[in-house]
């Protein structure tokens, strides 16, 4: 029993240093971990917050680019007929678009949608307003159809989607 005594006497303080030594050790490891996980999200935001601003901003410029207004005007449609004209108004919305492709990588899903339908439904107006055209009818006058097609709309998708795509950017802050 002594020898018993005499073993406890030495192993007890010993388990009790390990177990402290342990839980200190370990408390210290998660402390670590979480400076380096709040480092990593601080870096990461760091870095892709100006990407995704960027994104942002190239997505607005694009609506705008876009509008019927700057489209038309963008356009020289004086020596084009209807068909060259909507040709290359609808040319010039795809490659716009394709040429942005890639910020949808930075931007919500919600928001890539409003871009797209933005881009259908302005190739649906342009298309819409040419229908009562003859292809070979000047450009200017698709051109006029589409500005006033555009002022008697109620609903402006390329407005619709650049004011969906600030609201995200002002909750980024």
């Amino acid at each position: 029993m002594s020898d018993i005594l005499e073993i406890l006497k030495y192993t007890l303080p010993a388990l009790i240093v390990f177990a402290t030594a342990f839980l200190l050790i370990r408390m210290n490891l998660q402390n670590e971990e979480k400076k380096r996980r709040h480092e990593m999200a601080r870096d990461k935001k760091e870095n892709t917050l100006p990407l995704r601003l960027q994104a942002y901003e190239r997505l607005i410029l694009f609506l705008e680019r876009i509008a019927p207004e700057a489209l038309v005007m963008r356009i020289g449609v004086q020596e084009m007929n209807v068909r060259q004209t909507l040709n290359e108004l609808i040319s010039s919305i795809r490659t716009e678009f394709e040429h942005n492709l890639v910020q949808q990588t930075y931007i919500s899903s919600q928001a890539w949608e409003m871009v797209k339908a933005a881009k259908n439904n302005m190739i649906k107006m342009v298309t819409e307003s040419a229908k009562d055209f003859k292809p070979s009818a000047n450009g200017m006058q698709l051109s006029r159809q589409i500005l006033e097609d555009a002022v008697e709309s109620k609903e402006n998708p390329v407005a619709a989607a650049i004011e969906y795509l600030k609201r995200e950017v002002r909750e980024l802050f």
